[in-house]
């Protein structure tokens, strides 16, 4: 590698062409993968293209847009504007150098990356492994989408709305088949899924009511339950769980509080397995176009939508159960328990928008 041309023009030596109106003869053309063969001496010029090799001696270049031809040949040029030294040369080992760390570890490998690498003439590089992931759901209430629900039943829409959420960060996601509330077809639907994950993501069944048999059946077949309940609005019921090697998020059945409580703490987590050193979310600044409060003791996570100008209003209803205002929010605004802000308090919006 060795210096090249930033732009499309002539290469120079910044010494011939110190005032305006300088002229210099031509001695030939350099491009990329085509470079000037020569070296230039004094009162002579290169016609150069965007990326060449800088030819042996020059030392600057004058875009193309400063320099005109002489009328009577083309193996002279007059330039209209003085050149500074090294103007418009891009230096060798200005992008980086030999030697150097290019990605550390826990840098997520992106486009730009790919680029990096290969310019580095890097062909392959250690990665952690992407985390298996399995999203369980349960409930007789359950069924597929497409087919009509009937009495107390209701379309399993958290398994698609997680494999979306959980897939673009790099996961393995598999999708397990529906469970219903029957204690040995759980146990036995855990066993079967847990040595074949790094992360088991439960939906329904979280809580600690009689129906609720998520974590009964994960301590019958050996996992340690962390208990809950955790001071979150929507979100409440959730659970973490370890069994082996394999950690268990137990989320609540309502979409709204699976949606929270998958970005909240499992999607850190899913970061951190992925081998990202920062695992907090993205947030942005926004100011409220309309009043919050959070009443009670649980912290609240309000789904808003936040707009091109920064003004930040509720989504619609926030009830746990709701997928419309889930649908039309953009962002999430974490309130403590017991305040309220009216409207033009600033606020910090967590974007999944800007998951990466």
């Amino acid at each position: 590698m060795q210096d090249s041309v930033a732009l499309d023009g002539v290469a120079v030596r910044a010494v011939d062409a110190t005032r305006p109106g300088a002229r210099l003869r031509v001695v030939g053309r350099g491009f990329p993968g085509r470079p000037f063969a020569g070296s230039l001496a004094s009162g002579q010029a290169v016609v150069v293209a965007t990326g060449a090799p800088l030819p042996d001696g020059a030392d600057a270049v004058a875009p193309v847009e400063e320099v005109e031809s002489s009328p009577a040949d083309d193996t002279g040029v007059r330039l209209l504007h003085p050149v500074r030294p090294w103007q418009f040369v891009r230096f060798r080992g200005e992008d980086f150098a030999e030697g150097q760390t290019l990605l550390g570890v826990g840098h997520r490998i992106g486009p730009g990356c790919l680029a990096l690498l290969a310019a580095a003439g890097i062909q392959s590089v250690r990665v952690s492994q992407r985390p298996r992931v399995g999203i369980l759901p349960t409930g007789s209430e359950l069924v597929e989408i497409g087919r009509p629900p009937g009495p107390g039943q209701v379309v399993d829409g958290n398994s698609p709305m997680l494999e979306g959420l959980l897939t673009p960060l790099g996961a393995e996601v598999r999708l397990l088949p529906r469970v219903p509330d029957d204690p040995d077809r759980l146990d036995a639907a855990l066993r079967d899924a847990l040595p074949s994950v790094d992360l088991l993501v439960t939906t329904g069944g979280a809580s600690v009511g009689e129906p609720d048999l998520v974590r009964p059946a994960l301590r019958r077949i050996g996992a340690s339950v962390h208990e809950g309940p955790i001071a979150l609005k929507p979100g409440k019921p959730f659970f973490w769980a370890r069994s082996g090697k394999c950690l268990v998020a137990g989320l609540p059945g309502n979409p709204a509080s699976a949606w929270v409580t998958a970005l909240l703490l499992v999607v850190p987590v899913l970061r951190r397995f992925s081998g990202v050193e920062e695992v907090s979310l993205p947030t942005v600044q926004g100011v409220l176009a309309e009043p919050l409060h959070t009443p009670g003791d649980r912290r609240q996570f309000f789904r808003v939508i936040m707009d091109r100008d920064g003004k930040v209003r509720l989504a619609g209803t926030q009830a746990s159960h709701h997928v419309q205002s889930l649908a039309e929010s953009n962002g999430l605004v974490d309130q403590p328990a017991g305040l309220h802000w009216p409207e033009g308090t600033p606020v910090q919006v967590i974007r999944w928008s800007l998951l990466g």
